[in-house]
């Protein structure tokens, strides 16, 4: 067994650094927290020190990967943003550094920051930007196509009736199918236009409602409540809230191949930038689900029209779901890793 010499002395150049730091021994205990370290993570260094990490940090898997990672290649990992979670303190984000160190041998150094809750806004907001712009051009483009659709399946309706022989109507047939198909397309993609309804909206009947549905569609899915209560009504347009957070749990049965968990979660969140406009209050409801992922290819485009990771998908399902949270004044965003997804929708609460 190789441990670090019990005074952390050598380190103490870390202290005034404005960036969280912690040192490791080589059996993985920790050896050294630094003041900025204790901020970040609301513990004292004190509870922390000799601790195995893999106790700390039991509820934090991205963490603990990272560091087996940089002791296994030797070299310096970085995530930018994962959720760090000490003993029974709620998860906080953060952006990690672990490096390996040559002096003491078989140390590591894990450097922690806060990630700015200004750039994450900036960066969804930018984001649902450039989506609504793919959605205008879709919407036209659908509008282009709708008109010349109807006039092809007409024509395809009349020749049929003019064919001499019964076994030709079959080619007629996949005609005016496929363009039934594509009628349904262009109106998926023109539903969300339409303004929506405000009126008073308790989150958890709209939440309820889609749990009814989910169940009774699939019902080999387990759907697990965690429901905050004591969140007031809302003002939003409900059928467009059940039509969204069907979408995303939808998704989630499909992807599941319908087996598999989902919770419904909803909490307060504080201080929350949304279309710009800063709230005191608002409201976060999340949808997790314990399948394989969204693939790592399609992970930042997957709220684009038309985007999809499952064979068959018209890509479109979580498209629309953001233009309807987005024309109630909120916003989506979605964290994803093999056996956790969590799709995570803010609407203001009223002040």
């Amino acid at each position: 067994m190789s441990m670090l010499p019990t005074s952390p002395s050598e380190f103490s150049g870390l202290d005034c650094l404005s960036t969280g730091a912690m040192v490791l021994d080589a059996d993985d205990r920790i050896h050294y927290v630094n003041p900025a370290a204790e901020t970040l993570l609301g513990v004292s260094g004190a509870l922390l020190v000799a601790n195995p990490a893999d106790h700390v940090f039991e509820r934090s898997p991205e963490l603990r990967a990272a560091i087996r990672t940089a002791r296994s290649e030797q070299e310096t990992v970085i995530e930018y943003e994962l959720d760090v979670a000490v003993s029974g303190h709620p998860p906080i984000r953060l952006g990690c550094s672990i490096s390996p160190l040559d002096t003491p041998p078989q140390a590591v150094l894990i450097e922690m920051r806060a990630v700015d809750p200004h750039l994450r806004i900036a960066r969804l907001e930018q984001a649902r930007l450039q989506q609504e712009a793919n959605r205008d051009l879709l919407r036209n483009l659908a509008h282009e196509i709708k008109n010349p659709l109807g006039g092809i399946r007409g024509a395809a309706q009349l020749l049929e009736y003019e064919l001499p022989r019964e076994s030709l109507r079959e080619y007629t047939q996949v005609i005016i199918k496929e363009s039934d198909r594509l009628q349904s397309l262009m109106e998926r993609l023109l539903t969300p236009h339409r303004m929506p309804r405000f009126g008073a909206v308790n989150i958890h009947e709209v939440l309820e409602r889609v749990r009814s549905l989910i169940l009774a569609e699939t019902p080999s899915v387990t759907l697990r409540r965690d429901y905050d209560v004591s969140l007031p009504e809302i003002r939003a347009d409900a059928e467009q809230l059940i039509q969204a957070t069907l979408n995303i749990a939808r998704n989630a049965v499909q992807a599941m191949h319908g087996q598999g968990e989902i919770v419904f979660r909803t909490r307060v969140a504080r201080q929350i930038t949304l279309e710009s406009r800063r709230y005191r209050l608002g409201m976060r409801v999340e949808i997790i689900d314990n399948g394989p992922g969204i693939p790592e290819d399609i992970r930042e485009q997957i709220f684009y029209p038309l985007v999809s990771g499952r064979e068959g998908g018209s890509g479109l399902g979580l498209a629309v779901a953001q233009t309807l949270i987005a024309q109630n004044h909120g916003t989506i965003d979605c964290e994803s890793r093999p056996g956790h997804t969590v799709f995570s929708i803010f609407l203001p609460l009223p002040t």
